[in-house]
């Protein structure tokens, strides 16, 4: 058996949470291992950013170009920064196996930092997995990577990654043909109650202000409150139908871009059987965590939007907490020096958090986002309909884990990170069921496809 490699502090994902922990640690001196599965660092929302041109900066914007700020403080020796490392095993002893290139390496950490980030919430509505419909977040993903953007497109779904996203491709030249947006006016009247507080994130709310008014000046039309969403074609997406404001609308395209949100990426957190609890604005499953990120396991904590949606600013605040919680599990750096640290940054996590309320509310998806109609696919793996599910509540099913034996939902390669959570809605309502009874798919590992040579790899 091969040897396990040491090591003090070691973090897993580079997005802005784990990069703002590894220079946090590395400020003090201390050596860190930071994995990330992508070839560059920055995460999606900083997706290729060290390779970005000066046009490209200019479509995606400023808030973009943070990112280069982070990253170009990796590059100091006490960060080991490896690429390309696909971690597909966590233990509750801190053991990580992560493979890159075909080959697999054991490392174990003292203390571990998780900042896997999130998710882009599925949208199962009629006609989803038609070629031509994405989500939004794909499209980023091909905008930053390469540059490339769809032409006539339409954006459905809520939240403010539409409006970025639109903006976007109007600075590029490509404007979508229109964004059907889902939130109802109750959402907006729910939402109220929560704005005195967000204005105390008044410079987040403003870049969505500025956002919308680009996308006024450019003519982009926008359909409010709709529902009934249902993507047309037969080999490929055709158009859109939806009703908005009591009236039915079609729109002829050949894209259709999702977007209900974002939700924690919680693979690391449920493999390790942390425990998660239902957090009933952001609909979803979050790792239940203290002061600084802490678990309820001493040698893990969670940073960024992994421990709960928060944003990217927010991120880098809470990686640095972990960052600085972790100094002090290893006696690393002074404790008077850091708790004044900590003061500080935890006042400036606060702030960014003001506006997430009002932003859940608004934002919130809809119910047939959530618990979709009988004959919608909702696990793409296995071509598994939301009646499928359905069809199993007579039998006893009472959780996602039967459902699976029953139905083969979850069982694909993604390991149901995209119908973990619907399965859950549906079994919920239907069964009159909290969340938190229903819970959620048992993961194992390993938590990524790998191959034989790789586990013989660990023998060499």
């Amino acid at each position: 058996m091969s040897k396990v490699e040491p090591a003090e502090l070691v973090i897993i994902g580079a997005g802005p949470a784990g990069m703002a922990a590894a220079i946090t640690s590395a400020n003090y001196g201390n050596r860190v291992v930071l994995l990330d599965e992508q070839p560059s660092p920055g995460g999606q929302i900083y997706r290729n950013v060290t390779h970005s041109t000066h046009l490209r900066d200019k479509i995606l914007g400023t808030d973009f170009q943070h990112g280069r700020a982070l990253t170009s403080k990796l590059k100091q020796p006490q960060i080991d920064y490896r690429p390309n490392a696909k971690v597909w095993r966590v233990d509750d002893d801190g053991q990580i196996c992560y493979s890159i290139e075909d080959k697999a390496t054991r490392i174990t950490g003292k203390q571990i930092i998780i900042a896997t980030g999130a998710l882009e919430r599925p949208v199962p509505v009629p006609g989803w997995t038609l070629p031509g419909a994405m989500t939004a977040g794909a499209v980023q993903i091909l905008l930053k990577s390469s540059g490339l953007l769809p032409t006539q497109a339409v954006l459905a779904g809520a939240g403010p990654l539409l409006y970025l996203l639109a903006a976007q491709m109007i600075r590029a030249g490509v404007p979508p043909l229109a964004i059907v947006e889902t939130q109802q006016r109750r959402d907006y009247i729910s939402a109220a109650r929560y704005l005195p507080v967000a204005m105390g994130n008044w410079p987040l709310l403003g870049k969505g202000l500025r956002l919308l008014a680009e996308i006024r000046r450019a003519g982009t039309p926008r359909y409010t409150t709709a529902n009934n969403i249902k993507i047309t074609g037969s080999s490929d997406v055709q158009g859109i139908q939806f009703s908005s404001s009591g009236k039915h609308h079609e729109i002829e395209c050949n894209c259709v871009l999702l977007h209900q949100g974002v939700v924690p990426n919680t693979q690391i957190s449920r493999l390790l059987r942390l425990t998660h609890s239902w957090h009933p604005q952001q609909h979803c499953f979050v790792p239940n965590t203290v002061a600084h990120g802490k678990t309820d396991n001493p040698i893990f904590q969670i940073a960024g939007d992994g421990a709960g949606i928060s944003g990217a600013l927010a991120a880098e605040h809470q990686g640095k907490l972990c960052a600085l919680n972790a100094l002090q599990q290893l006696g690393a750096a002074d404790q008077t020096i850091i708790e004044t640290e900590q003061s500080v940054t935890l006042k400036q996590l606060n702030r960014e958090h003001r506006a997430r309320p009002f932003l859940d509310t608004l934002y919130a998806p809809p119910t047939e986002a959530l618990a979709p109609a009988s004959d919608t696919i909702i696990c793409r793996c296995e071509e598994v309909t939301a009646g499928a599910i359905r069809q199993q509540i007579p039998k006893g099913c009472t959780g996602p884990n039967q459902t699976k034996a029953f139905s083969r939902c979850g069982m694909g390669p993604c390991q149901g990170r995209y119908c973990g959570l619907t399965v859950t809605e549906i079994l919920a309502r239907e069964n009159a069921l909290a969340h938190d009874e229903v819970g959620a798919y048992r993961i194992r590992a390993p938590i990524k496809p790998v191959t034989v040579s790789e586990l013989a790899s660990l023998h060499e």
